[in-house]
């Protein structure tokens, strides 16, 4: 009788941080420019000021910058001509500035994004197959309920350095300065002042990953069957990230336009130490941009964020992907090896 194959061995946590660090990677790297010539468009036609604030984000995390003279942010915006267009505004940078113009702000998105990346997906296939195995089962609820704690975990652990990112973002500070407005802050209103901003964050983030990834296994479950694979390919992956993440970011998109609101006015003030009244609980807030906008204020950059949403979580969640079938391979081979 032929003896049974060994069972292919899991990858370890380590591995699966490694792919999603690498994943985080390549989606900075491809996302960036867009996010880029975006801000670039949109400051020919109203140039930032003192004091103006501007929204950054490359596809993994948004970044607040505040122009604090005239010259602050002109790496930004700084034009040798108009731009008419999208493909107009490519070339032009490329050529007048270098291409290296088209990933700025990359550095500090790679020091916080890859390891909350990280995190975020090792705690999810970690979750995901502690529950399976705790039901027996993989029903259709477990990607929803490991995606929401999987976030809610990562945002937790990473909400004290976007919040210590932010203040450095905001206005120029030396890391002498920022330990003593850190502890100033710390010593009036507690530990927890190092959250601020994290229930608005759970509220879009959350349900985002919730959403993405009980879209992303069913999505990824029936390609697979119409093409008659047991395994998903790159392509699948692809496929099923970007359809996942443009639904559940179309879902969210209210959640997002109140964590911009309280973004910005975070930026008007101090970020460490912002009145509790400044920014009111979520729902009156939703509520104040609805009186003020209408309910299309709700889902205000709805085009923008669908165009940066599908093509990050696409280019994510395949490279994630391909990069557990490499360790998995890899262990194989090491497995076969020994033996």
């Amino acid at each position: 009788m032929a003896e049974e194959a060994p069972p292919s061995p899991p990858i370890t946590p380590l591995q699966q941080m490694v792919a999603s660090g690498t994943g985080a990677v390549l989606t900075s790297l491809f996302v960036t420019p867009l996010d880029v010539v975006k801000i670039r468009l949109q400051a020919q036609r109203t140039p930032f000021s003192k004091g103006k604030c501007f929204l950054y984000c490359n596809g993994l995390m948004d970044h607040l910058y505040v122009c604090q003279n005239g010259n602050g942010c002109t790496a930004w915006y700084r034009a040798p001509t108009r731009f008419s267009g999208t493909l107009d505004a490519f070339v032009k940078i490329t050529r007048h500035e270098g291409i290296r113009s088209l990933w700025s702000g990359l550095p500090p998105t790679l020091v916080m994004a890859v390891p909350a990346t990280a995190i975020y997906f090792t705690a999810y296939d970690q979750l995901r197959d502690y529950l399976q195995a705790r039901a027996g089962s993989r029903g259709h609820h477990i990607p929803l309920v490991a995606g929401a704690l999987a976030r809610m975990g990562a945002v937790t652990v990473i909400s004290p350095l976007e919040l210590i990112r932010t203040k450095m973002q905001s206005r120029p500070l030396s890391y002498r300065e920022l330990r003593v407005c850190i502890r100033s802050a710390v010593a009036q209103d507690g530990w927890l002042s190092l959250w601020r901003g994290w229930g608005p964050t759970v509220l879009r983030d959350v349900p985002f990953s919730a959403l993405y990834w009980f879209n992303y296994e069913l999505v990824r479950a029936w390609l697979c069957r119409q093409a008659r694979l047991d395994e998903a390919t790159f392509a699948i992956s692809f496929v099923s990230g970007a359809v996942s993440g443009t639904v559940a970011a179309v879902l969210t998109l209210p959640f997002d336009v109140v964590k911009t609101r309280r973004q910005i006015e975070l930026g008007d003030g101090d970020a460490l130490r912002a009145p509790a009244n400044k920014s009111s609980s979520t729902w009156l807030l939703m509520q104040r941009i609805r009186a003020e906008s209408g309910t299309r204020g709700l889902f205000a950059g709805f085009l923008p964020r669908v165009i940066k949403v599908a093509p990050a979580c696409a280019i994510m969640i395949s490279t994630y992907e391909f990069g557990k079938t490499f360790f998995q391979k890899l262990n194989q081979e090491r497995q076969r090896s020994s033996l």
